[in-house]
């Protein structure tokens, strides 16, 4: 069976739309009709008003898109690919803080479970943060969460003092300043870019630290023709696909993500033919987490 055509077969039967993130294996990328970051595949969510949509991605942003398109039967290849740093911020423990710190406005990065973020104020992600940031007063108290690599990077770059979750990125977060060091020895011509979820000593090495979409912008438009790549090595397949001619490295050891990769292309084939596993939420709660969603939504031009 050529599993591909049958998947293209089956997207025309269910009239579905296959999304998937930037991190998801080169077969996942090569079928699905878009491709993006957390962003990207948010709006993507909101508009497409497809009958079917099957996420290939992490499950919170499998909830994402149930949030925005309540109407659509959202799939999720894999229940198995979950986000850890997702599942460091509970509904309960955001609630406790906010308990004891009313004054407090609770941004929640989008790398949050559809529970957690009932309790939060406004949604961001690693590509629309610093905008999201600027549209709250300076003085105003906040707590980001729950990535703290994330928020102090914030914080230093927009002069903020955000109290920050005690979370992180597992993939991100083994990008040591050694790495860096020693992919700029081997490539000393080479532009640098990692992920903001990166610590701070990583992102001080680096020449950018943008997100999965701002990357692809960047080494679209750049006239470099050589980059280091610190993030999740899946985005390799599409920057390769887009820039022939141009060179990228990933670091050593290879960054890659466990939960990104459980989604296989037989997945998807069963997910369309069976459409199952699906994604449900009580529509009480999908409710209360389209409020800050939409919150970040309305920030951005």
């Amino acid at each position: 069976m050529d599993i591909a055509r049958e998947i293209r077969r089956l997207k025309v039967e269910r009239k579905a739309l296959v999304l998937a993130h930037n991190y998801t294996r080169p077969e996942i990328q090569d079928i699905a009709d878009f491709t993006g970051d957390s962003l990207e595949l948010s709006r993507k969510a909101a508009e497409c008003h497809a009958p079917v949509i099957v996420f290939c991605g992490v499950r919170f942003m499998a909830e994402t898109a149930k949030i925005l398109s309540p109407e659509a039967i959202v799939l999720h290849p894999n229940p198995r690919s979950g986000c850890p740093m997702a599942d460091m911020a509970s509904r309960e423990e955001i609630a406790s803080y906010r308990k004891d710190h009313p004054d407090t406005l609770i941004v929640a990065y989008v790398n949050t479970t559809a529970a957690a973020k009932t309790e939060v104020d406004i949604c961001c992600t690693s590509g629309n943060a610093e905008k999201v940031l600027e549209s709250i007063p300076e003085e105003k108290k906040v707590l980001f969460l729950p990535d703290a690599n994330l928020g102090a990077n914030l914080n230093r770059r927009l002069d903020r003092k955000m109290a920050l979750w005690p979370g992180w990125c597992p993939t991100h977060n083994k990008i040591l300043p050694e790495h860096i060091l020693e992919a700029k020895a081997k490539h000393p011509e080479a532009f640098v870019l990692v992920h903001p979820e990166c610590t701070p000593k990583v992102v001080d090495l680096a020449d950018q630290a943008l997100s999965t979409g701002g990357m692809l912008s960047f080494v679209r438009n750049s006239k470099n023709r050589e980059f280091i790549i610190g993030t999740e090595c899946g985005i390799l397949h599409r920057m390769c696909k887009e820039n022939p001619g141009k060179a990228f490295y990933p670091l050593e050891p290879a960054v890659i993500c466990p939960n990104m990769k459980c989604i296989t292309i037989e997945d998807v084939f069963l997910a369309l033919r069976d459409l199952s596993p699906e994604i449900k939420l009580d529509e009480s709660l999908r409710l209360r987490a389209r409020e800050p969603i939409g919150r970040m939504l309305e920030v951005l031009p």
